[in-house]
């Protein structure tokens, strides 16, 4: 059986990831994602009125084109987590495929809201919730197995496709923490039997590959972040956190930390509660009872009235807007387009890094200098990544042994990092690791 790996999206980039594994005339797509920069969005982003074709012009998509050069039938799509750089173009993708949509449960939810809010294109293919440890008949020879791992999100996979001649193994994106704030730790027994039975390939992430050592556990987030607001436990001045509204563990730890000091956490944006409310009516999830979340903005502006009113000192907001997007809540807040006043001691937390690209940058720079002049404290990094650094991908790759390595999710300095780092361990360029771009493709021989 002929296998190729065809490099659809997210290889010359961080971001619209999309690859597309064929095992003879049957072909199964790993993810379709947005790349947010792209379109100057973020989390709090409207693109449900855009045609495909202009996203594709504007590199916010893959170009799946390459799709029509290719021998085979697409059986199903699979998608690894629900992060928009890999979810966020199913609403304009999917529907041109005659094949089912499976991921995890909370994943599947956030795909089922985004094809909900899609303006221009009908997306009927069927949505399959599958569980990690659980297994999928894409057809006689092609099974697809969800292996437990963790990320910045919940419900996070790694996918496995079980095929005649061995494993195909999809891990974007993943980290290997052993002490999760929630769920469970990645299945390393999993792993290893998979990595006995036999790795045809590996598609890997390369975002944090060139960062040394180990990628810390979320657990030291939370201590850094429980470090800073407790401190703050008598200080009547307003406390702010912004972190990324996908990342429930750390929405969790804040809020926590809220209660522990006697403030009600209040999320407020529409990702942050749409993220939220999903995964608390899923049970994924056990906020503190003093939490409330709101969405809508005029809501919202009431909402930081309230909270003027009745005294910053009893809450703690916790908002989109830490990459400075316009529109963003914290943004609106410090350019003075809310009700809310930013005052002298005002802090504000930042949980979360700002995505590398210039534009981001410079968003950022322009809240925090607005925000200090108006005498506010700002407090940085409190985070970790959801990526893995090098040593976890020496484990992986130490678990899974796979015959092939195809480096993916990052621009050619992260993917070519990735094939130094395989060549320092065994691997050889263009013989078992293969550096792919957009539109190109690989036969696993």
């Amino acid at each position: 059986m002929d296998i190729e790996i065809l490099a659809v999206g997210g290889y010359n980039e961080v971001g619209r990831n999309m690859t597309a594994v064929r095992c003879g005339k049957e072909i199964v797509v790993f993810d379709m994602g947005l790349r947010l920069d792209q379109v100057m969005i973020h989390e709090d982003a409207d693109i449900e009125n855009m045609h495909s074709l202009d996203l594709i012009e504007m590199k916010a998509i893959p170009d799946d084109t390459i799709m029509n050069t290719v021998e085979g039938t697409v059986k199903a799509i699979v998608c690894s987590h629900g992060h928009l750089d890999h979810i966020g173009a199913i609403p304009k993708l999917a529907h041109r495929y005659n094949a089912p949509i499976i991921s995890t449960p909370y994943t599947t939810e956030l795909i089922r809201q985004q094809i909900a809010g899609e303006q221009k294109f009908g997306v009927n293919n069927k949505l399959f919730a599958l569980k990690a440890g659980q297994r999928y008949t894409i057809s006689p020879t092609l099974t697809l197995e969800f292996v437990k791992t963790q990320h910045s999100i919940i419900d996070t996979v790694m996918c496995v496709l079980h095929t005649p001649r061995g494993a195909v193994i999809y891990a974007n994106d993943f980290k290997l923490d052993r002490t999760p704030v929630l769920g469970d730790p990645p299945d390393f027994a999993r792993l290893r039997q998979i990595g006995k039975e036999g790795v045809l390939a590996l598609i890997v992430e390369s975002v944090n590959v060139d960062d040394r050592g180990r990628c810390p556990s979320e657990k030291i987030a939370r201590d850094l972040v429980r470090d800073t607001i407790t401190s703050y436990e008598d200080d009547k001045n307003a406390l702010f956190v912004s972190t990324f509204s996908s990342h429930i563990a750390r929405v969790k730890t804040i809020a926590e930390c809220a209660h522990e000091i006697g403030r009600k956490p209040v999320l407020l944006g529409r990702s942050m509660e749409r993220y939220s409310s999903a995964a608390e009516q899923m049970k994924l999830v056990a906020f503190p009872e003093t939490l409330s979340m709101f969405g809508n903005r005029r809501t919202v502006d009431r909402t930081l009235r309230r909270i003027m009113k009745s005294g910053k000192e009893k809450f703690l907001p916790i908002v989109t807007g830490h990459q400075g997007e316009t529109g963003a809540i914290l943004t609106r807040i410090v350019m003075g387009d809310t009700p809310y006043k930013m005052e002298k001691g005002d802090k504000i937390l930042f949980s979360a890094k700002v995505i590398p690209n210039p534009m981001n940058y410079g968003q950022r720079y322009l809240v925090e200098a607005r925000a200090k002049m108006s005498g506010v404290r700002i407090f940085d990094e409190l985070h970790v990544s959801g990526h893995s650094y090098r040593e976890d991908h020496y484990e992986l790759l130490h678990i899974l042994n796979p015959q092939h390595v195809v480096p993916s999710h990052g621009d050619i300095g992260m993917t070519g990092g990735y094939a130094r780092f395989g060549e320092e361990i065994g691997y050889t360029l263009g013989n078992d690791m293969h550096i792919l771009r957009n539109g190109k493709s690989v036969l696993i021989k």
